[in-house]
C-alpha cells in the first residue's frame, strides 16, 4: 500500500523525498524508481520530509515507530505533519497524536478503504480523524490518494469506523464463502449461483471483490487473512468495551484465527472459503491468479 501511494504521490508531481520499510531491498528498489532516500532509520525519514505518511501492520509497530525516545519519527519532528494510514486500535492513534503534540507535530489518522491497486490509481476511500486544521492542511495530498474522502471526527473515531467497515466486510466474506460452499456442496453451478446472488439480496461488494476467486481458488493477496483476524479483532474489542455481544464478529474472526493456525493466513481474505467448500483444507494449495 504504501509503495503505490509514493508511486501515485510521484505521479502527481510530489516530491517524495524519502522510504523506509525493514525490508531494505525493498526500500532501496522503491527509492530508485522514485527518486527518493531509502532511509536507514527513522529519524532521517523526519528530517528530509515535511510531511510522512505511515502504512504500518498493527499496533505495536505503531508504538515503536512512533516511540517517546530513541529511533523514532518523532525525532525532530516539530512543525511536520504525520499521515497515519494502518488499520489499528484507536487508542493507538490518541496515544500517537498526543506524543505528536508534544513534540510540536501534527498526526492525523487517514484509513483506507480499498485496496493495492486503488491505492495506485489514487481511488481509494479515506476516513479520517484528529485535528481538523491538521486535516485541512493535508487534503491537497489525500485529494491525490482518494476518489473519495470524509472528516470523521477527533482522533480515533475514524479508526473506530474503519474497524467496523472492516467488521462487517469480514462477516460478508466469511457468509458469502458459506453459501457458496453449500451450493457446491448441493451441486449447484456456482456461476449460476453467483449470477443469482447478484440479483438478489445476497449481492454484496464482496460477491464482486471474491466470489468468483472464491469458486476458482484463486486467494493471492489484496487484504490478508491474518489482517482480518487482526481488524475484527478490534471491532470485538469495541464492542466489549460497551458491553455488547457480536456473535458474528466473533465467530468470523474464529474462522480466521482458524486460518492463521493453519498457516493460511496469508492468502487473501477470500481464503476463508478454503474451511468451508467441502473437500478442501491447508493440504490444498490455492490456485495462482491467471489474471
Amino acid at each position: 500500500m504504501g509503495a503505490n501511494m509514493a508511486r501515485r504521490l510521484k505521479d502527481c508531481g510530489y516530491q517524495v523525498t524519502a522510504v523506509f520499510d525493514l525490508n531494505k531491498t525493498i526500500a532501496g528498489e522503491l527509492a530508485e524508481e522514485i527518486g527518493a532516500t531509502s532511509c536507514l532509520n527513522l529519524p532521517e525519514v523526519t528530517r528530509l520530509a515535511d510531511v510522512i505518511i505511515t502504512v504500518v501492520t498493527d499496533d505495536k509497530a505503531m508504538d515503536k515507530v512512533f516511540a517517546a525516545r530513541g529511533n523514532s519519527l518523532l525525532k525532530g519532528a516539530k512543525g511536520k505533519i504525520f499521515v497515519n494510514c494502518a488499520t489499528i486500535a484507536p487508542k493507538t492513534h490518541v496515544k500517537v497524536e498526543a506524543r505528536a503534540k508534544k513534540v510540536g507535530a501534527a498526526s492525523i489518522e487517514a484509513c483506507m478503504a480499498s485496496s493495492i491497486t486503488q491505492a495506485r490509481q489514487g481511488t481509494l476511500y479515506l476516513m479520517c480523524g484528529g485535528d481538523k486544521k491538521a486535516f485541512q492542511r493535508i487534503k491537497p495530498i489525500l485529494s491525490k490518494l482518494s476518489a473519495s474522502m470524509r472528516y470523521i471526527g477527533k482522533a480515533g473515531s475514524a479508526a473506530e469506523v474503519k474497524a467496523l467497515v472492516n467488521m462487517v466486510m469480514n462477516i460478508n466474506t466469511a457468509g458469502l464463502a458459506e453459501g457458496l460452499g453449500l451450493g457446491a456442496a448441493l451441486g449447484h453451478d456456482l456461476n449460476m449461483l453467483r449470477e443469482v446472488f447478484s440479483q438478489t439480496g445476497a449481492n454484496s461488494r464482496v460477491l464482486e471483490t471474491d466470489g468468483e476467486d472464491m469458486q476458482i481458488r484463486d486467494h493471492d493477496c489484496y487484504f490478508s487473512s491474518a489482517h482480518a483476524a487482526k481488524d475484527s479483532g478490534i471491532a470485538l474489542d469495541l464492542g466489549k468495551s460497551k458491553k455488547l455481544n457480536l456473535p458474528l464478529a466473533a465467530a468470523t474472526k474464529g474462522q480466521y484465527d482458524k486460518m492463521v493456525k493453519l498457516g493460511l493466513g496469508e492468502l487473501d481474505k477470500s481464503g476463508v472459503a478454503e474451511l468451508t467448500f467441502k473437500g478442501r483444507g491447508p493440504k490444498k494449495k490455492a490456485a495462482k491468479k491467471k489474471r
